[in-house]
């Protein structure tokens, strides 16, 4: 067998094992006898060195000009572009979801970096008049520093990409940590930036645990900001790591997203949205359509159709063209999926199908599991309150849109929502009253854009948005000049 590759962390612009010398392994969740490669298990020294070479590079390429700095990320995204089947193909080994999905992964990475480059031309502030003759008023932008990024395996070239991007065309520099599940997708990320052109130390690479490698970027006393998606329950940690000393703190969290299928709306599509929505990246999404609350006199046709289908998508490899559902990420995860099935049961939802791990002989080496639909769900039960992170749907009934948007906002996550209609006055107001960060009219709740604002409320988020030009402002200070060339002193609110 071939010798699996040995990956090294990035720091000060040169590849380097960790301090410790101890790696992991990266193995494919559909085939766990394929090693993809090992990784350095970083420690608290590796997060210093890369820190320090953060810090260093911080003070020359924040005063880089920002159109510069645009077309380093341009020339980043053109190599992205090219070598885009071959991204997606290493991260479907990597993290499982099928071949069109991981395509879409990397093109969410190219068209962050042709966006943020843009920007470079931009970075908009404000002038305005000021209250006093013969004086300016104007604001700024300013870079926060060192920006220490932790992102998840579910998306993972893009959502890197969605902290990365913006916070260099802002004139910070970065120290990134990705999931130890899918390290290899942020190393051909930070590969690609180095080759385009990025000086020594302002984007770094540490690998390893959370427990190790992204605690110490949390307490490390140089990191000004920390951008984190994953968990609310670790979201919540780190902003408690970062209040003492006023870090900057972005977190992207969980979900329980709802779609609302109303009286009239098309069946077709809406099964359709629905089918793409829960069991699409095998449910693994924060946006995942994870409760479809849906109209009476529809609800035994809607749910008829929605298990045909499920029972007949087919699971396997992501790298077979034919497949449509490929495995969860790990054996951890696949047991969570496992107890939420138990947890519905006990609660008594009906089962209308799966609700079991694929254990044949063409599933057996992954961590497969069965599209599962709980139907006759009440909407205070578990499995209709909590993320699972895998494919299980619950299926609510609803007597009108009243009910339904009462539903679908009670939950404690706000992240995304979809109504099917053909009732404008319905829609409108639901995308009035549903008090989430994402919504969607005749769609799944899956799907964002890049050049809209990512993000949600209650426990999704604390309130930062990611994507577009709202990510600006997470990575970004604002700063207000004014200007008197009068030559006197002018008292303002006073001298008027």
């Amino acid at each position: 067998m071939d010798t699996p590759k040995v990956y090294k962390n990035f720091i000060c612009g040169e590849w380097v094992e960790s301090q410790s010398g101890r790696v992991f392994e990266n193995r494919n969740p559909a085939a766990v006898q394929e090693l993809i490669g090992t990784f350095p298990q970083s420690d608290a020294r590796d997060v210093e060195a890369a820190v320090e070479a953060a810090a260093e590079a911080f003070r020359h390429w924040r005063l880089v000009p920002a159109p510069r700095r645009g077309e380093i990320l341009f020339r980043a995204a053109q190599m992205l572009q090219e070598r885009k089947e071959s991204f997606a193909v290493d991260m479907t080994r990597e993290m499982g979801k099928i071949l069109v999905e991981t395509r879409g992964d990397v093109q969410e990475a190219i068209d962050m970096g042709y966006f943020m480059a843009g920007e470079g031309r931009r970075l908009y502030g404000q002038t305005t008049p000021a209250e006093m003759p013969n004086k300016f008023a104007l604001s700024l932008r300013m870079p926060l520093g060192v920006c220490g990024l932790i992102t998840p395996w579910n998306f993972p070239m893009a959502i890197p990409s969605w902290k990365i991007f913006p916070a260099l065309i802002c004139g910070n520099s970065v120290v990134l940590k990705p999931a130890t599940d899918t390290p290899l997708s942020c190393y051909h990320l930070v590969k690609v930036l180095a080759e385009a052109g990025l000086p020594r130390g302002v984007v770094n690479l540490v690998t390893g645990s959370g427990g190790e490698a992204g605690e110490a970027v949390l307490a490390h006393p140089g990191v000004r900001m920390v951008s984190f998606t994953g968990s609310t329950a670790v979201g919540r940690r780190i902003s408690e790591a970062c209040a003492p000393t006023f870090k900057h703190c972005n977190l992207e969290m969980g979900g329980k997203n709802v779609i609302i299928v109303m009286d009239d709306a098309d069946l077709d599509l809406a099964v359709e949205g629905s089918v793409w929505g829960a069991f699409g990246t095998t449910g693994q999404r924060c946006t995942a359509s994870s409760r479809l609350v849906v109209h009476k006199t529809l609800y035994r046709e809607f749910l008829s159709r929605l298990v045909e289908r499920a029972r007949a998508l087919k699971i396997g490899n992501g790298l077979d063209p034919t497949v449509q559902m490929g495995p969860l990420i790990s054996r951890s995860q696949l047991r969570t999926v496992q107890e939420y099935v138990q947890i519905g049961i006990n609660e008594g939802a009906r089962l209308a199908c799966g609700g079991h791990p694929l254990e044949d002989p063409e599933h057996a080496c992954g961590f497969f599991h069965e599209p599962t639909v709980f139907a006759d769900v009440h909407p205070k039960m578990r499995i209709a309150q909590e993320e699972i992170f895998g494919p299980v749907v619950s299926v609510i009934p609803c007597d009108d849109l009243e009910s339904a948007m009462e539903i679908g906002n009670g939950v404690s996550y706000g992240l995304s929502a979809s109504i099917y209609t053909q009732d404008i006055h319905s829609a409108f107001v639901a995308m009035r009253e549903m008090y989430t960060g994402i919504f969607y009219v005749n769609a799944p709740t899956i799907g964002a854009e890049i050049h809209l604002p990512f993000g949600g409320t209650k426990e999704t988020g604390n309130g930062h948005r990611e994507a577009g030009v709202a990510a600006l402002d997470t990575f970004a200070e604002w700063k207000a000049v004014y200007i008197d060339y009068s030559g006197k002193l002018q008292r303002a609110q006073i001298d008027l």
